[in-house]
């Protein structure tokens, strides 16, 4: 079986439009999308409402899972890390983890069929 890799991205929400759109130009066909909620080393940030001062320690972020066996999984990191990197806090952050199987479950096709 073809080695098959899962990327779980998450970063800005204002960021997604252009990730979709740079993924899909390197062939990425396929992706699951989350609303979530998130805060890393600076634990969120502090901001002024009604005069009063604010921790917001989770921020909302975006999530995307992909799964990945023809693309290049650098190619997804490189292309991702490109359209992300502002140099600034809450960038976001990119997974990888080995995928043992896939099983579509409307055939019962397995593997790399099952993409």
């Amino acid at each position: 079986m073809d080695k098959i890799t899962k990327i779980d991205i998450i970063t800005r929400q204002s960021k997604f439009d252009e990730l979709k759109d740079a993924l899909n130009d390197i062939g990425i066909t396929g992706m699951t999308v989350y609303q979530v909620l998130g805060c890393g080393n600076q634990k969120g940030k502090t901001e002024v409402y009604r005069g009063s001062e604010l921790t917001m320690d989770l921020l909302p972020k975006v999530k995307l899972e992909i799964c990945v066996c023809e693309v290049p999984v650098q190619l997804v990191i490189d292309t991702a890390t490109k359209v992300l990197r502002t140099g600034k806090i809450g960038d976001g952050k990119i997974f990888i983890y080995p995928v043992e199987n896939v099983v579509k479950i409307r055939t019962g096709e397995e593997g790399v069929k099952a993409l």
